[in-house]
């Protein structure tokens, strides 16, 4: 018989691509709608370029505090009392007021926070910018 299937005795593999050509033709039609939408330029105020060079002053020279593990502090190797650190960075920022040194805090692993606190204390009082802590 010629319509017999006898010799076949497996599954049938083959691929059903009607949900795929319907899942195809959805997207299809989302993108052509959403195509446009997308397309729409949108109004920007872009800065205009100029070839101006802008003269930045040379920074003065960073100031470098140091606390030892007696809670000692130093202002650039001098020693001086934490409570003078304010008064003394605040002539730092009158002296060179809009381009302020950079503040280098290093300390010792055995000092108090309680020096450290002040020290931070009196840097975000008299508005320094630039803090670093080293080694």
């Amino acid at each position: 018989m010629a319509f017999s299937s006898a010799g076949r005795s497996g599954p049938l593999a083959d691929i059903n691509v009607t949900p795929l050509v319907d899942v195809m033709l959805v997207l299809l039609i989302i993108f052509i709608v959403t195509a446009p939408i997308v397309a729409r330029p949108i109004a920007v105020q872009l800065p205009q370029a100029t070839d101006r060079v802008v003269d930045r002053p040379e920074p003065p020279p960073p100031i470098e505090l140091r606390l030892d593990a007696g809670n000692q502090l130093s202002w650039n190797g001098q020693p001086m009392a934490i409570s003078e650190l304010q008064a003394r960075l605040q002539a730092q920022v009158g002296e060179h007021a809009g381009n302020l040194p950079e503040l280098r805090i290093a300390t010792d692993p055995a000092a108090e926070y309680e020096g450290m606190a002040r020290i931070l204390a009196a840097a975000e009082a008299t508005g320094m910018e630039r803090i670093a802590f080293v080694r």
